[in-house]
């Protein structure tokens, strides 16, 4: 299906950040989890406009009204030597699917990905969410079953990284206490030192 004329998408730019951010709560909303949403419009105005940007989106408009987004990053995959592009986010709102909305969003993608380059393109689906899992396979998208994601958030990354840093500073200090223990007053030098000695006095 066509999406109507009226229907256009554009990169996201900075002033979108409120939008974007509504979108995402409209999406939570859908997916059983509205108060799992943190994000502020100042984190996604530095994550995805700041210095760095760690992400890129997509805006989808019918007319001057956004109805969906698209939110991505770019990964790797050292078996292809090549770059891939990572769809975190494609969403549309309920009362405006069934346009073509979806799939002129991930047409938009696909060009993006060939045109970087891209190896692949990857995304998750939620197991329940069959209409998409439907939706994806007519795109010639295939499910990865024999891959299980693992996810560490935030306290299992601060967890992880003070055992790392515990396991460094331990090893740091077994290391130091090694080289405490060949001092001068060792039994090989102490029996090293006359024979120096002597020769110093002849």
């Amino acid at each position: 299906m066509n999406a109507p004329e009226n229907f256009q998408i554009r990169p996201a730019r900075v002033e979108d950040v409120p939008v974007i951010l509504e979108l995402i709560h409209d999406l939570a909303t859908y997916e059983r989890a509205p108060d799992d949403v943190t994000a502020t419009e100042e984190q996604l105005a530095d994550v995805l406009f700041g210095e760095r940007p760690a992400a890129e989106a997509l805006l989808a408009f019918e007319g001057e009204s956004p109805i969906g987004f698209a939110v991505y990053f770019f990964n790797f995959s050292t078996w292809l030597g090549r770059p891939g592009l990572y769809l975190e986010d494609l969403f549309v709102r309920p009362e405006k699917r069934g346009k073509g909305y979806g799939r002129a969003l991930l047409v938009e993608l696909a060009k993006i990905a060939r045109d970087r380059g891209c190896g692949r393109m990857e995304w998750a689906v939620l197991d329940w969410n069959e209409p998409a899992i439907r939706f994806y396979r007519t795109l010639g998208a295939k499910p990865m079953d024999e891959w299980t994601v693992f996810r560490l958030t935030c306290d299992g990354i601060e967890r992880l990284a003070n055992a790392a840093d515990t396991a460094a500073t331990t090893g740091k200090a077994s290391r130091n206490t090694n080289k405490i223990t060949k001092d001068p007053t060792s039994p090989r030098l102490r029996r090293a030192r006359p024979a120096s000695l002597a020769r110093r006095k002849k």
